[in-house]
């Protein structure tokens, strides 16, 4: 892997300490996944908080959403271009403003457009990867990027049973206020601790807003539709129409970028092979990932008469979750040390091959009337989300050239956030047609349940195929004289 040499603070600033800058972007990584969760806990509420319908109040999870996956892919160009430290420190300013807009709601539209801004925030976890790269030492660089992804499975983990503890116990506006300040501390020990990286002259020219805003487009259109779909109706005017924009926007946006010789997501690197195969594989475990986050807390929380529910309060729920998501960080030493071993193509197929088998497992426990059963089924998949997690970066930056590491991540994460939108859509579907009556009320059937994790199952077997078909590109060996030549140490011009 090209591997820059680290770069330097500015002059006054601390010299730059590996495990600190490790430790920083991992709590930038925790911030921006508790970000995201906080409002699980508040769904329910929103309605009756704001006066509002719940399907307006749904747009408050769809407006993070959409800004995550138009921003994203912006500021990872923008930090090519400009440096990763600055636009981590930029990125970092719509979440602070947005979590201050939220916490100050008295109504939906504010708060949907707080939300819409904290999810512009949501580049720090691949600009923060990426800038791995370039202030951390090489030899350390896979064990600091599993740290850094795993950041995202803590974040997970502690925001369901905090958001939860503080919406029962003290006012929701806390939540948003309790972020905004830890994204303030997150500025503050970028800004006096990490140092910054120098902007690769390969990326310099000139922004492409036309791309920018044509990917925004076709993202919203296609995103918009698969969210939204099951509550206007999958064959509704308004679904169609989206899913048609999106299937022409798309094409039409690639033939734009093909043209730049600046473009905001180099194509051409996108479909090496490596590339295009870690991406696809992305999308697989992104929705893989996510589908057991949607059946698992049903079942903690259905009412215990139905026979499979365990009729855990939102706190109870968030509290047997925590485990999984902290497995994610115990796990990322481990696959760090595999993909030295193995290389991460390994380590992505074992990670993908650990969540299937967590699915796998969950079949015949769902029903078996334990907590314990669940928690197990969700440690073994966070398991294997903790060494994917970890190894998706490291062979997209095995692939791409240092000038283009901050987009090709970025663009990476974006593959992971499709993939969790359309495991919403899909388990959603799922649950929604398979029900059972309970007290005149259709709720999900334990049928559905095991239908939606035998579907989790077979998308991280795909994963894990994908993942061994992944053709890594190895190291080119250096030139050899045309004649044989006798071996020296070192060239002439080397020594002192």
């Amino acid at each position: 892997m090209e591997t820059p040499p680290p770069a330097t603070a500015s002059p006054g600033a601390p010299a730059a300490r590996p495990g600190a800058i490790v430790a920083i972007l991992a709590f930038a990584g925790i911030v921006a996944a508790l970000t995201q969760t906080l409002v699980v806990p508040l769904i329910a509420q929103l309605p009756v908080l704001f006066y509002t319908s719940a399907s307006n109040a749904s747009w408050v999870i769809t407006a993070t959403l959409l800004a995550a996956a138009v921003s994203t892919p912006v500021a990872g160009r923008l930090g090519d271009m400009y440096g990763k430290r600055r636009m981590l420190l930029v990125s970092l300013v719509p979440l602070v403003l947005g979590s201050a807009v939220c916490a100050l709601s008295s109504s939906v539209v504010p708060m949907i457009t707080g939300r819409g801004l904290q999810g512009l925030g949501m580049g720090v976890v691949p600009l923060g990867i990426s800038l791995l790269r370039d202030v951390v030492p090489a030899e350390k660089l896979g064990p600091s990027i599993a740290i850094m992804s795993a950041s995202m499975g803590v974040g997970g983990a502690l925001g369901l049973p905090f958001a939860a503890a503080v919406a029962e116990n003290t006012s929701w506006r806390v939540l948003f206020w309790v972020v905004a300040v830890l994204a303030l501390a997150v500025g503050a020990l970028i800004a006096a601790l990490v140092p910054a990286d120098r902007p690769s002259t390969a990326a310099a020219g000139r922004f492409d807003l036309p791309g920018a805003i044509g990917l925004g487009a076709a993202l919203i259109a296609l995103l918009l539709a698969v969210s939204k779909g099951a509550d206007w109706g999958w064959s509704s005017a308004t679904t169609l129409t989206l899913f048609a924009a999106a299937l022409v926007l798309l094409p039409a946006w690639a033939r734009w970028e093909l043209r730049l010789r600046d473009p905001l997501v180099d194509l051409r690197v996108t479909v090496r092979p490596q590339v295009l195969m870690t991406n696809t594989a992305s999308v697989l475990v992104g929705f893989a990932m996510y589908a057991q986050s949607l059946v698992v807390p049903q079942l903690l929380q259905l009412p215990e008469a139905t026979g499979y529910g365990l009729g855990r309060s939102m706190l109870a729920m968030g509290l047997w979750m925590a485990p999984a998501g902290l497995m994610m960080m115990v796990m990322s030493p481990l696959g760090a040390k595999l993909s030295a071993a193995k290389g991460p193509k390994v380590t992505l197929a074992v990670g993908s091959l650990l969540i299937a088998a967590g699915y796998g497992l969950s079949v015949p426990l769902i029903g078996s009337g334990s907590p314990w059963s669940l928690l197990l089924v969700t440690l073994v998949c966070n398991s294997g989300v903790g060494f994917a997690y970890g190894a998706m970066p490291a062979l997209i930056m095995s692939a791409v050239p240092a000038s283009e590491t901050a987009s090709a991540n970025s663009f990476n994460a974006l593959m992971r956030s499709i993939g969790t939108s359309f495991a919403a859509a899909v388990i959603g579907v799922v649950l929604a047609r398979m029900t059972t009556d309970f007290g005149g009320f259709p709720l999900p059937s334990e049928n559905g349940f095991r239908t939606a994790m035998l579907i989790g199952c077979g998308v991280g077997l795909a994963a894990a195929v994908v993942a061994a078909l992944i053709p890594v590109r190895t190291a080119k060996a250096p030139p050899q004289p045309a004649a044989p030549a006798p071996e020296v140490p070192h060239a002439p011009a080397a020594r002192a």
